[in-house]
């Protein structure tokens, strides 16, 4: 049987395969089930500033409703103290003390200061590592990117000299320049890179005429831009590389550790199969390795990576030009129904 194991940001994994963000943590049979099948570490479900702060004043407006109608009245809805993030602190240490595996933190802010306290806070409960997600969404003209980059990258920098456990970085592909970004990521000491993050984009309902945001799990070969930045990260940085969004079976757990990628975390895949998923996972993980004669990881993680490629251009490639150049062998390997 193959040597599964590796390393995450320094963390040691019996395998690459990770749970990651949602709300399957909040079940304590899923959480018995992922691990009993082998889950590799779990990313608890993330902690949002701006909810924690809109769910602080609807409290507070709810409270103060009446409390101008009479005297009386005000004692009927004494001041109380929003919970904020305790009660996910809480419900994070419990997890990190329940299992035993490496549980990593999720934290989406919104103000420098923030992005550190919570960190802070987020490392106190146990935690082996810590997630934060960069996302600014564009709603000023004014704004120009390069600000906005900088003003991440200062946030990576502050969280990194506030903390002592690792700190991974959950990014968008929507940068001008995703490796020139990555890469001042790098230099600012970030230590893994999740690649990429899946929002929720609004929708609307035209025979309500309203917003509202579709729940929907990840589809076949959502995979393929993580695919496209894992072999091209491999190897020209210094953090470890951590492929999502779309990973669906075994085969594609396959593809990225090809690329370059050091584990990769899966949500739909549990959500459509079961947490009991892993087990499957891993044992075919396992065979292909056998049949491939691989006895650890190591032994192809990156072979097809552009830095070990003889086509060093195969993942630069995006243009339909370069398909239709080579459509005979594409044809003869896929040919069409």
């Amino acid at each position: 049987m193959a040597d599964l194991s590796t390393s995450y940001m320094g963390l040691k994994l019996k395998n690459p395969i990770i749970l990651g963000a949602s709300n399957l943590v909040t079940k304590p049979e899923s959480i018995e089930q992922i691990e009993e099948a082998g889950i590799g570490a779990i990313v608890y479900k993330s902690l949002f500033e701006e909810q924690i702060q809109l769910e602080s004043i609807q409290l507070d407006e709810d409270l103060h409703e009446y409390e101008e109608r009479n005297a009386e009245m005000t004692k009927l809805f004494p001041d109380m103290e929003h919970a904020g993030p305790k009660e996910h602190l809480l419900n994070v240490k419990t997890l990190k003390k329940k299992v035993n595996v490496p549980v990593i933190a999720s934290l989406n802010a919104i103000y420098e200061t923030t992005w550190v306290d919570y960190a802070k806070e987020l490392e106190q409960t146990g935690v082996d590592a810590l997630e934060i997600n960069l996302y600014a969404v564009p709603g000023y003209f004014e704004i120009e990117g390069e600000k906005l980059e900088e003003k991440q990258i200062q946030v990576v920098k502050s969280v990194k000299k506030a903390v002592k456990i690792p700190v991974s970085v959950k990014l968008s592909p929507f940068y001008s320049n995703t490796l020139n970004f990555i890469k001042k990521l790098d230099e600012a000491g970030a230590d893994g890179y999740i690649l990429f993050n899946r929002f929720f984009q609004p929708e609307i309902d035209i025979d309500t005429e309203k917003f509202y945001y579709p729940w929907d799990l990840t589809h076949e070969r959502d995979h393929q831009l993580a695919l496209r930045y894992a072999g091209l990260l491999h190897g020209n940085i210094d953090a470890s590389i951590c492929a999502s969004r779309g990973i669906s079976n075994s085969a594609d757990v396959i593809k990225m550790l090809l690329a370059g990628a050091d584990v990769v975390q899966m949500v739909s895949a549990f959500y459509r199969n079961q947490p009991s998923y892993a087990a499957t996972l891993i044992t075919e993980l396992n065979e292909w390795m056998d049949n491939k004669g691989y006895k650890k990881i190591s032994d192809f993680r990156g072979k097809l990576s552009r830095k070990n490629l003889k086509d060093p251009f195969t993942y630069q490639r995006a243009q339909y030009v370069d398909i239709l150049m080579k459509s005979e062998e594409i044809f003869k390997t896929h040919p069409m129904v």
